[in-house]
């Protein structure tokens, strides 16, 4: 199989990667963290680039393209660990393509491409914890219309967007609806992340609500292998520079009047460092590639994904950290934010424990070895 990528998606690499290293350098991700963890005219940039309408198609104002050029552009965010939750736009744009009825996809698919609305996924309650088939909020009919009511936690970003995909409980069965945040009887309480970025916790009392589908449950399952597969690709980039930032240290730090990196047990670590990476970013590509599958085949690796990137993340971060010393923590240093980054990741859309389970779970007599 050739995993080389095209002259288009190169050139896609290289304009992300110029916006990065110019427009978004640490300084200024430091200036957004501390007002906050979002900024409006960084994320217009991002639409500028025509990111946000990345997995639009063209007639919606889109460029069309598909999950590897979205594995691109992530890595290359990733690392220099970039705020603005561009990943949401892809799973939210992506499962509105895939689910939506035709009025809601002309309505709000052009805004996304745009970057004129920003539209993040609200699903996760406080007793639910991992599981997407746990969900307290409810919906409720009447005539052509219909009401959300219930409380989701830790929105990306969800008092800076325009609207939500909430997941919520119609005649029995989960359902997923599009609520907008000017709507009546909705309310979003925002706060800054571990990570420096931004999320909110948001309430619903009989807010009118858009039904997407019906079939809220696969809509959700989507949505969060969209979301596994781009937070991967984000990791592998995040890790990826971290790492080039360790090596670069270890050669000017000196002990005993030579650099650190001549020193043997230290280059070993160095070495397994690049090694968790390298699994990350091949478990990374998997995910991506397998999103064309059938369900069941796409969740299950998705988690092991998830569990390949948990366990480097964990390894690169805190060996990063130790290779460096006290420098490594401190707040003026680029390299404490990607250790908080790269940690704050392996707890999203689940821990590497919790997809561990899932992986187990789906196992068969021959465990995939000579299925």
């Amino acid at each position: 199989m050739d995993f080389d990528f095209t002259q288009d998606q190169q050139q896609l690499r290289e304009a992300v990667q110029r916006w990065v290293e110019k427009g978004y350098d640490f300084d200024r991700r430091r200036k957004i963290a501390q007002a906050g963890g979002f900024d409006r005219a960084a994320y217009g940039e991002l639409a500028e680039l025509g990111l946000t309408g990345l997995l639009i198609d063209e007639a919606h104002g889109g460029l069309g393209l598909g999950p590897v050029e979205a594995l691109v552009v992530m890595e290359e965010l990733g690392r220099g660990i970039v705020l603005e939750p561009l990943a949401q736009t892809l799973l939210v744009s992506s499962t509105l393509a895939r689910y939506a009825p035709d009025s809601v996809k002309q309505t709000w698919l052009p805004k996304i491409a745009s970057g004129e609305a920003l539209v993040t996924l609200a699903h996760q309650e406080r007793k639910a914890r991992c599981r997407l088939d746990v969900c307290e909020a409810t919906a409720q009919k009447t005539g052509d219309a219909y009401t959300v009511t219930g409380v989701k936690n830790l929105v990306p970003a969800g008092d800076q967007a325009q609207a939500w995909l909430v997941p919520a409980q119609l005649n029995g069965k989960l359902a997923l609806f599009l609520v907008e945040r000017d709507a009546k009887g909705a309310g979003a309480w925002g706060y800054p992340t571990w990570d420096g970025a931004r999320a909110a916790d948001i309430k619903l009392d009989n807010a009118p609500a858009t039904l997407v589908t019906a079939n809220g449950l696969a809509a959700l399952n989507w949505a969060v292998d969209v979301g596994i597969a781009t937070l991967c690709a984000e990791g592998a980039g995040a890790m990826d520079k971290f790492l080039a930032m360790t090596v670069d240290y270890m050669n000017q730090r000196k002990q005993f009047g030579v650099a650190i990196a001549t020193f043997q047990a230290l280059r070993h670590r160095v070495a397994d460092m690049k090694m968790q990476l390298e699994l990350a970013r091949g478990m990374s590509y998997y995910a991506t590639l397998k999103l064309g599958e059938p369900e069941a085949e796409r969740r299950q690796a998705a988690s092991r994904a998830k569990v390949q990137l948990g366990q480097a993340l964990r390894y690169v971060g805190q060996t990063g950290v130790q290779l460096h010393g006290g420098i490594g923590v401190t707040d003026e240093y680029a390299g404490s934010h990607y250790f908080k980054k790269l940690t704050q990741m392996e707890t999203t859309w689940g821990d590497t424990l919790t997809h561990l389970g899932e992986v187990s779970s789906r196992m068969q007599e021959t465990a995939g070895v000579f299925a």
